[in-house]
């Protein structure tokens, strides 16, 4: 067993952690128990990836996954969205109500992706659809057993009642993000939106885009992210008609060209790897095995490590004003970190957009399944020189009273 091999298993099953027992056993689960236990008793190394911590006798490393609460959490082609408490306003006009006999969640959500509406609430035997987002938050949910009130035919499913309402996302696609403009005046003021290759920036973008209205531009011109959608490609970067650039750059001249900025960090190890599958694979495509076994990637991650770390450094030391995420958290509490996003680039904000955003998050650029290898491509002595590297970035991003980097970067 491998860190890597048993983070897949559990990510494929749609769990948001994976553990790993004695060098060996791999469990998955929602949610952490128990008291942390000190690194020495964690260190018993995996079987076949000798780097890696697997836990100890009765002691478990845990490694945080990449998976929102959302995708952990579906049934069938919908997505669970909570349980909520009855809006005081609900008697006022809905887009779609009805009664349904022997309530169950997949007659609900049927019954809503058949009048094309993008969510499906349940309140007992009352099927509501295209619930308008005014009547309550989406991101304001109450303990879910507060609606375990079982279905008439589905005894595992809860339907809700008259006070507590069940809410699933159909696969209706919401269009209220989806139309994009230039700026309709032209901005004086250069927002990036800063990261290392292979970090999210075209995904941040692709949000930023649905969030806003507003389309990105670029420090460079990639015609296959024009093609699919990126009007702002084109655009010199220098136009002020787009509301962020990207860009990968770095260095004092280059950075304070622009007037503040989004500075997206990303996890070394998989940074590293995503930017590899993309220079030798394309935007959604993978590195080849011969790539990952040949010359080629000791010598990236020899180059590329030390580039990671010192991205962030520049910025944080030349950056005039910048706003840090970091890409885990982003994806795992979309909503409140795409709206302070919004909130720091100047744009009104929108829920509904940002609602929109979130049902839409994917986009165009996102690799098919998991990580193609079934190996650990890094060498202990590569990871003893990328552990360094996120410590460093870890102390200057506390130095400026910013929170350190992400649990999950380590251990390793």
């Amino acid at each position: 067993m491998t860190v890597f091999r048993c983070q897949d298993n559990c990510a494929e099953r749609g769990y948001l952690y994976a553990g790993l027992e004695f060098g060996a056993e791999c469990y998955c689960g929602h949610k952490v128990q128990g008291a942390n236990v000190t690194e020495s008793e964690c260190n018993m190394e995996c079987k076949g990836e000798r780097s890696s911590a697997c836990g100890g006798a009765n002691r478990l490393s845990i490694y945080r996954l990449e998976l929102s609460h959302e995708s952990a959490r579906r049934y069938g082609s919908a997505i669970f969205k909570g349980c909520f408490l009855k809006p005081d306003n609900v008697s006022l006009a809905l887009p779609v109500t009805a009664v349904i006999q022997n309530m169950s969640v997949d007659k609900c959500v049927d019954m809503c992706t058949e009048k094309e509406q993008s969510l499906a609430v349940l309140a007992g035997d009352r099927c509501h659809c295209g619930f308008p987002t005014s009547h309550f938050s989406l991101h304001e949910p109450e303990e879910e057993n507060m609606c375990l009130h079982r279905c008439h035919v589905e005894e595992l499913e809860s339907c809700g009642n008259d006070q507590y309402f069940v809410v699933y996302q159909t696969q209706v696609q919401d269009n209220r993000c989806m139309d994009r403009r230039f700026l309709p005046s032209r901005s004086k003021l250069l927002q990036a939106l800063a990261s290392f290759p292979g970090a999210g920036n075209t995904w941040a973008r692709h949000l930023i885009e649905l969030a806003t209205g507003f389309y990105s531009g670029s420090y460079y011109f990639d015609g296959s992210l024009y093609n699919k959608g990126f009007k702002g490609e084109r655009d010199h970067w220098r136009s002020g008609r787009t509301i962020c650039i990207k860009t990968h750059e770095s260095g004092k001249k280059e950075i304070e060209a622009f007037d503040s900025g989004i500075l997206m960090i990303r996890n070394p190890y998989k940074a590293l790897m995503a930017e590899f599958n993309r220079k030798y694979g394309g935007h959604i495509g993978f590195a080849s095995q011969a790539h990952w076994k040949g010359k080629e990637w000791p010598e990236f991650v020899k180059n590329y490590a030390p580039w990671w770390a010192s991205h962030t450094l520049d910025w944080l030391r030349y950056g005039r004003h910048v706003h840090v995420v970091h890409f885990e958290d982003l994806k795992r509490d979309l909503f409140s970190q795409l709206k302070a996003m919004v909130l720091f680039l100047g744009p009104v904000v929108s829920e509904d957009r940002l609602l929109c955003a979130e049902g839409q998050k994917d986009g165009n650029f996102k690799r098919s399944g998991l990580r193609k290898l079934e190996y650990d491509p890094y060498t202990p002595e590569m990871c003893a020189d990328i552990n360094k590297l996120i410590r460093t970035v870890d102390v200057a991003l506390r130095a400026k009273n910013m929170s350190g980097v992400p649990m999950e970067y380590m251990p390793r």
